[in-house]
């Protein structure tokens, strides 16, 4: 049984692979959906790696 946090990986790689097709399919915003497509899978790399981690917003 996959845990909540692999599920999450898992839907954010799909988000970001649909970045990617979207951006393969429309040039003009090709660069947007790959940077896009970048943040979902560093987040779905944070989720996996330390799922119970904090992100402080206030400092960005």
């Amino acid at each position: 049984m996959a845990t909540n946090a692999e599920i999450a990986a898992k839907l954010l790689r799909d988000a970001a692979s649909f970045f990617r097709h979207v951006g393969e399919q429309n040039d003009p915003i090709r660069d947007q959906m790959d940077n896009n497509a970048k943040a979902y899978e560093v987040v779905a790399e944070l989720v996996e790696s330390d799922p119970a981690a904090e992100f402080d917003l206030a400092n960005r």
